[in-house]
């Protein structure tokens, strides 16, 4: 039996900026955390006893003969491209629904290749964990995905990543114990109750990156990745987050004009209510469209931005460091 834990993440400044139709025409980057919410993926040997070679769990049970007769396409694409046949017992759960936004399929992704690896007694370094889970997201399942999830996956913590022709560079940043506590301090996450397949809304903005329209918008995101950098290191803890969040809220701004699908009218009603409730800024994590709302609010404005957003469940949590991790092996 293995089992592996994989955290999901928030992406703060630089979204859209890791998608190839970018990056390899411009560099690309990221400022994002992971935090300590997770995917879990079981993996055991099953026995010759039963009347299937592969059971898969998941938010419905799939029980097959063969790789090719499954339905689940990570499931299916990692066992192809590790060249893994059967006799596999696969269950999935998580702690936050999928779809939601913070990239719980590439998680997914990169924790199953993570006990595959572990079933064949291979240990795997955190670059190639992500890389091999980028190639099965990307060239296998060939879905409209960006090149950050797989990263923030494997390596776990508070980065800014930088993608290229060359490859892709992951740091961490560098802030201040004090400063760090401050700016987790300052962040509020909602559930919006709306889930969606961030493929599908994507698929505007990718091709509207792939033509060259968007760039004037995205090489100001991109911009915005080495100004929060600059905040961090120079400005005291309250300055600091009170200007994450002024700049969060801009980022928002220029992320909505990438695609027609990343926001709607509810969702925009629900943040300017956290505006006028004391928040700096915010933004929907992930591809947008639904998913969960991260604002960044002082403590002091925190009870009046709850109770704008009574109806809509909180989320609480706290950065992680680790990435993906095999947590039991026996």
């Amino acid at each position: 039996m293995i089992i592996t834990r994989t955290p999901l993440r928030i992406s703060f400044f630089g979204g859209g900026t890791d998608y190839r139709e970018f990056y390899l025409r411009h560099k690309g980057a990221i400022l994002g955390t992971t935090i300590n919410k997770y995917v879990y993926v079981s993996l055991n040997r099953l026995s010759s006893f039963f009347d299937y070679k592969i059971r898969v769990g998941y938010s419905k049970a799939e029980l097959v003969n063969s790789v090719g007769e499954i339905v689940h396409p990570s499931v299916r694409e990692c066992l192809r491209y590790k060249k893994i046949e059967g006799n596999l017992d696969i269950h999935i759960f998580a702690d936050l629904p999928a779809r939601t936004g913070l990239g719980s399929s590439s998680a997914f992704t990169v924790g199953f290749l993570h006990a595959l690896h572990a079933l064949n007694g291979q240990m795997v370094s955190k670059k190639n964990l992500a890389e091999e889970a980028r190639h099965v997201e990307q060239e296998l399942i060939r879905e409209n995905v960006g090149s950050q999830d797989q990263y923030h996956a494997s390596h776990g913590g508070l980065n800014i990543m930088e993608f290229s022709k060359e490859g892709v560079n992951v740091r961490p940043l560098v802030i201040s114990r004090e400063k760090r506590e401050a700016f987790q301090q300052s962040l509020m996450v909602f559930y919006t109750g709306l889930s969606r397949h961030a493929s599908e809304v994507v698929r505007e903005q990718v091709e509207n990156t792939r033509t060259k329209g968007k760039d004037e918008y995205l090489l100001r995101m991109l911009s915005m990745v080495y100004e929060a950098e600059k905040i961090v290191s120079e400005k005291t803890p309250e300055t600091m987050v009170r200007e994450l969040g002024a700049l969060l809220h801009e980022g928002w701004e220029f992320k909505k004009k990438l695609s027609t699908q990343v926001s709607n009218s509810l969702i925009d009603q629900a943040y300017q209510r956290t505006l006028e409730a004391g928040a700096y800024g915010g933004k929907l994590c992930g591809a947008g469209g639904g998913g969960f709302l991260a604002l960044v609010v002082p403590p002091h404005k925190q009870d009046a931005v709850r109770s704008t957003l009574k109806d809509l469940l909180e989320v609480h949590f706290l950065f992680e460091e680790e990435g993906s991790t095999v947590i039991y092996l026996k």
